[in-house]
């Protein structure tokens, strides 16, 4: 049979010595989770309950602190089919002049990487083909 009152008391105790667990409250509430969360996942099948919870309390603090809302508006920002166009002209050592077929000429290429132009449906499905890539990848 449980014991409700055992168990109350057992989360009571653990959550006044680490109220971060549940709910980060500041930086360095913050770093204590993640020092915690370092050590749980050495041993991860016995911890995973604690890990699955604490790590819902960084989530929720990395998704909506202060300090990390300037680097998630960036990220919010990002042009993906942008993104996934520069990896694969590093990737395949590609300069601007090699789009020919799939987005054109050197200036509409230049003008894609500086972002006064974007990719059409007709270019994503062109890269995608020559480099045998889900078109999503740039959506």
């Amino acid at each position: 049979m449980m014991n409700v009152a055992m168990i109350k008391d057992q989360a009571k105790t653990l959550f006044s010595s680490a109220s971060f667990i549940t709910h980060i409250c500041n930086e360095q509430d913050y770093e204590s989770a993640l020092e915690l969360m370092d050590e749980l996942i050495e041993d991860y099948n016995e911890q995973k309950p604690l890990i699955e919870i604490l790590s819902l309390s960084i989530e929720k603090w990395e998704e909506e602190s202060d300090e990390f809302s300037k680097f998630n508006a960036q990220i919010e920002s990002l042009d993906s089919g942008l993104s996934v166009l520069r990896v694969l002209m590093v990737q395949h050592k590609l300069n601007t002049n090699d789009f020919k077929n799939e987005i054109g000429g050197k200036s509409m290429v230049s003008m894609i990487l500086n972002k006064k132009r974007k990719l059409s449906l007709k270019h994503i499905k062109a890269l995608a083909n020559r480099f045998s890539i889900s078109p999503k990848l740039f959506i």
